[in-house]
């Protein structure tokens, strides 16, 4: 299948990266980008937070933050999708410029601070459009950076959005907001959680919580702590990282969250983590640095149910998507398993049971 991005790429990347971004959603919303093949593998197909999926690679929260396209990309080869963060008001985020590639490491670093049309412009978009079946809805909520009660935004959201969503993603890991990393306290977590439980659901969609990868392994252990006595459905890991391990490209030493390549290992082995300390029967999506079958067979062997990329189709487009699901179809019949659940943490001591 012919793959427009090679040479769509060298116009995009000569933008600077919010504008190519947006001529990016133009271009979906006009439906002019060609999708992906349609074939399901059958050894991919799976299920997450009670949605059958067709695959279960994810598009991570940050691409479409608005709700712009998301119905669409499961013709671009997507089991799922995570639209925000969306904020309860409108949201203008941090100055620009604020998003920067480092080609050269594979990676991108931003300090956009949620910006976002606010939860009204979202909810108009989730009630006029219809998403396929089988393609699984997240939603990533987070507090509007001058709220006085970030937990009584996230509650609100909550709310609001709970008959739209599979899951809502608790984003309480953004390294680039003035609230951002409140709820890294486990004090604050848990009233938090007291708060979401306290809902009179319409719909009880499953909640999951985006860590971030920049704690160290005494804050993890009462964070998981606190979000397993809260019964929490799921685990995100990771977010983007402050941390700067050694990088080529100029932008190095630019400020926010470094996303891509330099974040896979850490990510990969805070997921394994994550799986020894949460047990086998917590769902767990595993981002960070996704480039190839190889890098999403090496999280779910690492104890993800799922996972998810966006930093990748920067520089892959989404036919890294159609190369991610066959190599990672090769890599679970290669090693004998018959489906990604049963892949789950088998290169952990935690290996779940069918989820």
């Amino acid at each position: 299948m012919f793959d427009p991005y090679p040479f769509a790429r060298p116009f995009l990347h000569r933008l600077d990266p919010e504008d190519a971004h947006a001529v990016t959603l133009r271009a979906l919303e006009a439906n002019v980008v060609p999708g992906q093949p349609r074939d399901v593998d059958p050894i991919l197909e799976t299920t997450l937070f009670g949605r059958r999926l067709s695959n279960p690679v994810g598009l991570a929260a940050g691409f479409d933050k608005n709700g712009r396209v998301f119905e669409r990309m499961g013709t671009h080869g997507f089991g799922f999708v995570e639209v925000g963060g969306v904020t309860p008001k409108p949201q203008a985020g941090n100055p620009r410029p604020r998003v920067f590639r480092l080609p050269e490491d594979g990676a991108v670093i931003n300090r956009m601070g949620f910006p976002n049309g606010g939860a009204e412009v979202l909810e108009g978009r989730l009630r006029a459009k219809r998403r396929p079946d089988d393609l699984g809805l997240g939603i990533n909520l987070a507090s509007n950076a001058d709220s006085a009660d970030p937990a009584a935004d996230f509650v609100a959201l909550a709310s609001r959005f709970a008959p739209y969503a599979d899951y809502l993603t608790l984003d309480v890991s953004c390294p680039n907001t003035v609230n951002g990393l409140e709820f890294l306290d486990p004090e604050r977590l848990a009233d938090l959680l007291a708060r979401l439980a306290a809902i009179a659901w319409p719909v009880r969609p499953a909640l999951v919580a985006k860590l971030s990868p920049d704690i160290d392994d005494s804050l993890l252990q009462r964070m998981v702590a606190v979000l397993l006595e809260a019964r929490i459905d799921g685990i995100i890991v990771a977010n983007t990282t402050r941390a700067r391990p050694p990088l080529r490209s100029s932008y190095a030493r630019e400020a926010g969250g470094l996303s891509g390549l330099p974040l896979f290992a850490r990510s990969t082995a805070m997921l394994a983590r994550v799986r020894e300390l949460a047990g086998p029967a917590l769902m767990l999506i595993g981002v960070g640095g996704i480039t190839s079958g190889a890098d999403a067979y090496a999280k779910i062997r690492a104890g993800a149910t799922a996972v998810q990329l966006y930093t990748g189709l920067v520089y892959g487009g989404t036919a890294l998507v159609t190369r991610i699901k066959r190599e990672l179809g090769a890599l679970l019949r290669r090693d004998g398993f018959a489906g990604v659940a049963e892949a789950a943490g088998a290169g952990t001591s935690a290996s779940p049971a069918v989820l």
